[in-house]
């Protein structure tokens, strides 16, 4: 039963939720309770998963591969404990920056429905049941944009929407031409399957059919203008919930589905990997290089940085891998919080644009250090938790022999730090444009705590990386060596 309850506490509460109409008071409590109640349920499983092994259930009493299965490792416990760290967080900041627009439009339940599929998608263990948990990601991710009712958020939603169906479409294809070829959908039973038949073309299609999926939904190139072209446009808090989990889903499903059923080591998958994601992180920072608007330079910033944990899983040695699941758990951390202060930004002085504000190192110069921790991470500064993320792709890259990878990925990071030094001295250094009255909105502290959680977790993964590394160590070795994963699916079949 400790694998069901990640999903069905936000299930649970999303339908709640929904019984609660105009009594914001109360969902704004149901809300946060819920996403305690989550972390908790997260932790527990992966107290189980790091005592026990893998762990599975099958769902409807039907035994594998024939049912419904769930199943956990580190790496997927890691991930729904993450995800409850965030949905306090961001239910935290919710309190003070949402209105009742947002709320009256249910705003709390979409929330814990999106929460419900993200949860479903890192604990499945049956790839239609990937599709069926992305759909419920879409679908609440879809209402939390347009819940303002706004033309940029409807904007937004259908440019959002449009690319996402067509990766939906490519990923039913895929799924039937895997279904067509080898009669299952479920992963572990995949996994022998489809040994030994790697370069047939039926398995080749379909691998490129759920390449282009799994990678529109990271944002990985060229299937990436959904991004910049929405995350800016919802509530600040939806945006941070956004940015810090639907691409990492699709980045776990890449890991996920390119090791466990399909083998990134055939030559024409692990070339598409890796220069995909060599062109995700230039393109994603040049992109943010232009902009001018602090979340259009973050939502950039997203996509140049989902360039890294897919550039770990194509070089796909040991190293490279524990450099892009250790990546996976930086990035959603850190993104997360520049989302919250780039609120809070927008609070004190009524504008995103940099060229329209100012001031805010002499009005409020612990926001500025607040700031510059998730920044100098991002940009792979040391001793924080960017810096080690960054180090352990660079050095499987150089192990590799991929020198031109670790160019690229070292140019990246430089050009990071001259977009967060962009940030730093057009809202931070140089004066407000009208005056240092102008910084002068109100933000409650429920909107300043969860940022300095967010920060305080940042440094701690960097001053203790070594224990966070060591984890990241045993979650790649369950990965390249699924036999335990497959045994807790399958059993003695």
């Amino acid at each position: 039963m400790i694998l069901v309850w990640p999903i069905v506490i936000p299930m649970l509460t999303a339908a709640l939720l929904l019984l609660l109409p105009n009594r914001f008071a109360a969902q704004r409590a149901v809300a946060l309770v819920s996403s305690v109640v989550l972390l908790g349920a997260g932790l527990l499983l992966l107290a189980r998963v790091l005592g026990e092994g893998p762990i599975a259930a099958q769902l409807g009493g039907w035994a594998a591969p024939f049912g419904i299965t769930l199943v956990a490792d580190i790496l997927s416990a890691a991930m729904v404990v993450i995800t409850g760290i965030i949905a306090v967080a961001v239910s935290i900041y919710a309190y003070g920056e949402l209105e009742g627009a947002d709320e009256a439009n249910g705003h709390h339940a979409l929330t814990q429905a999106l929460l419900t599929g993200v949860c479903g998608a890192f604990l499945t263990g049956d790839i239609f049941n990937l599709y069926v948990w992305f759909e419920v990601m879409l679908i609440a991710s879809f209402g939390l944009l347009v819940v303002g009712g706004g033309r940029a958020q409807i904007d937004g939603a259908v440019k959002y929407v449009g690319l996402n169906l067509i990766a939906t479409l490519a990923f039913l294809s895929g799924i039937g031409l895997l279904y067509g070829t080898t009669g299952t959908l479920n992963m572990a039973d995949l996994a022998g399957k489809l040994d030994g038949r790697q370069e047939e073309m039926a398995v080749l299609i379909s691998a490129a059919l759920l390449l282009f999926a799994f990678g529109a939904k990271a944002g990985m190139f060229p299937a990436f203008f959904w991004l910049p072209a929405s995350y800016h446009t919802p509530s600040i808090t939806s945006a941070a919930l956004f940015s810090a989990l639907l691409t990492k889903v699709g980045v776990y499903a890449l890991i996920r589905t390119f090791t466990l059923v399909y083998d990134v080591d055939v030559p024409a998958v692990q070339t598409v990997l890796i220069w995909g994601a060599v062109l995700t992180m230039v393109v994603g920072v040049l992109g943010a290089a232009a902009q001018s608007s602090v979340r259009r330079i973050l939502s950039w910033h997203i996509i140049s940085q989902i360039g890294y944990m897919i550039l770990g899983l194509a070089i796909y040695t040991p190293l490279a891998l524990v450099g892009a699941i250790f990546y996976l758990f930086h990035h959603i951390v850190v993104k997360a919080n520049l989302f919250l202060i780039a609120g809070v930004i927008k609070r004190l002085t009524g504008s995103e644009d940099l060229y329209k504000i100012g001031g805010l190192w002499k009005a409020k110069p612990w926001l500025g250090v607040l700031f510059l921790i998730p920044a100098l991470s991002l940009a792979g500064i040391p001793p924080l938790s960017g810096f080690w993320a960054k180090l352990l792709v660079i050095q499987a890259s150089l192990e590799a022999e991929g020198w031109l990878l670790a160019f690229f990925a070292l140019a990246v990071g430089l050009l990071t730090v001259f977009s967060m030094s962009k940030i730093w001295l057009e809202a931070f250094w140089k004066p407000h444009p009208d005056g240092d009255d102008a910084v002068n909105g109100h933000v409650p502290w429920s909107m300043y705590l969860p940022i300095i959680a967010l920060a305080a977790i940042t440094i701690f993964i960097g001053l203790f990386a070594g224990m966070f590394v060591d984890a990241a160590i045993t979650s790649a070795d369950q990965i390249l060596n699924p036999d335990a994963y497959i045994n807790a699916v399958l059993g003695g079949s």
